[in-house]
């Protein structure tokens, strides 16, 4: 703080204006990004990307477009080893949701109608398959393409077994599913609705293991592929990070905006940190413990866009000391990780 005199009114006052405005100054920097370019950026779409998805490990990524279709890309070298497309028919066949399993055997894509399943070994197609009756809103698949999970806007999720053809249909949620999630194993799903409600259930049985109640729709739902976490997300401005062994709140993220939308949730292998990124090219790492932010960048915006965005559609840490975004500008950034 500065020395002001007390007796000297004029100068408590312009000491004053000082402290605050400098006081704004730091609020301000404290929230910009660490790195304003990144590391490396390479372009895995002309025009910009409709979806996106970097595995877990960050050595591959799977991008949507209008030009290119589905493409997928090894990240360590930046190579397209596979490019893949809908058209069976001639439906609406743009991809709008892409995953990738995470050990890397199978990528799950999906437009608003139709979904399929691709071997990223062999870049072979192991099944196409058509939604009646209602809208694919997210989707999630398991280790080896063994299990399937569909979200719908009809406020229904379907988990599916490719092998055996069985359904399960969870029927929890009153409206339509923004968001799905589902461990490696398949055997534990979580949901979040436009009902307000985040609901972690049994794929085998479809029973309710916990639910978490929002007050407002729930935008975004992720699970800890190592089984410690669970996040949900709601629309307008509480994020949470749960205890998956417990259901017990573990944190709330402290964030400014009042309308904090999540496009992509990981959490860190180490199960210390969470990135998350959002629809505004902001990519943000979190204390999983106290929720409180510690670093933020800002991905490329959209190229001959105005004004100018991108959303970040997935963020991975790609080891301890680097993350990797891909977002709708059609590109994919390397960042570093600050010291702590």
């Amino acid at each position: 703080m500065f020395n002001c005199n007390p007796h000297l009114k004029a100068g408590l006052k312009s000491c004053l204006k000082l402290t605050i405005y400098l006081l704004f100054i730091n609020n301000i920097a404290a929230c910009q990004p660490i790195d304003k370019e990144p590391l490396q950026r390479w372009q895995h779409a002309t025009d910009g990307s409709y979806a996106a998805n970097i595995s877990n490990d960050g050595k591959y990524s799977v991008v949507s477009s209008i030009y290119h279709g589905v493409g997928l890309w090894d990240l360590e070298n930046n190579e397209n080893l596979f490019n893949w497309s809908h058209q069976q028919d001639n439906a609406d066949n743009l991809v709008l949701a892409v995953d990738i399993s995470d050990n890397n055997s199978h990528v799950l894509t999906a437009s608003r109608e139709n979904f399929a399943l691709w071997n990223m070994k062999t870049g072979q197609s192991e099944g196409y398959w058509k939604l009646q009756h209602s809208n694919i809103r997210d989707i999630s698949v398991a280790n080896n393409g063994k299990y399937l999970l569909i979200g719908k806007a009809n406020g229904t999720v379907l988990h599916i077994t490719p092998s055996s053809g069985r359904r399960l249909e969870f029927l929890g949620h009153k409206e339509k599913i923004n968001s799905v999630d589902m461990m490696p194993n398949g055997r534990v799903a979580i949901s979040g609705g436009s009902d307000f409600i985040a609901y972690v259930w049994d794929t085998s049985s479809g029973q309710v293991i916990y639910r978490f109640n929002h007050k407002s729709r729930v935008s975004r739902v992720a699970l800890d592929p190592k089984g410690r976490y669970a996040f949900s997300a709601d629309s307008m401005k509480i994020a949470n990070i749960w205890d998956l062994k417990t259901g017990k709140l573990i944190s709330q993220l402290k964030h400014l905006n009042r309308q904090e939308i999540f496009s992509s949730v990981q959490f860190s292998p180490d199960g210390k940190q969470l990135l998350t990124g959002s629809p505004s090219r902001r990519v943000n790492l979190w204390d999983i413990q106290t929720g409180k932010k510690i670093a933020s960048w800002r991905v490329k915006p959209k190229d001959k866009n105005r004004p100018s965005g991108a959303v970040v559609y997935s963020a991975v840490f790609r080891d301890n000391n680097h993350i990797i975004t891909e977002s709708s500008s059609g590109y994919a950034e390397l960042w570093p990780i600050p010291k702590q």
